[in-house]
């Protein structure tokens, strides 16, 4: 190999070490960002199918929209959940499910070189109404 050779190959290598853990910080980024979409989405539609088969339960609604939305959940095995139910109980009442949703932050460790107190855990919540359907 020449000299220019040897020279041209050495900074295509160069830049390749620079570039290299720049993408690759950037997929995981965009990977957790996924992941916390997925997980916010698995909430949603968790809370959304229990309120409506409890909007159709004649009794013991609050315990039917728990039970419904927590087997929702089961199925999923990506992040960690909590369930809140309200309301309920006659003709026209308003059901309220809400799920708070959290998951671990992967850049976690180092954002902390840029931020005294980074947040270990991302998390969010959702909620969703029906109201009671009667007979």
């Amino acid at each position: 190999m020449t000299k220019r050779r040897r020279k041209e190959h050495g900074q295509s290598l160069t830049e390749a070490a620079i570039a290299l853990p720049l993408i690759v910080l950037v997929l995981m980024g965009i990977i957790n960002m996924g992941v916390y979409g997925l997980v916010g989405m698995n909430a949603s539609n968790a809370a959304n199918y229990g309120a409506r088969r409890a909007s159709v339960a004649q009794t013991n609604v609050q315990a039917k929209a728990l039970s419904y939305t927590e087997a929702r959940l089961a199925q999923v095995s990506i992040g960690t959940y909590e369930v809140t139910v309200s309301g309920g109980g006659g003709r026209g009442e308003l059901i309220q499910i809400v799920v708070h949703y959290s998951i671990p932050n992967y850049f976690g460790g180092l954002m902390a070189l840029f931020h005294p107190s980074p947040h270990m855990i991302w998390d969010g919540y959702t909620v969703s109404y029906f109201r009671q359907e009667g007979w």
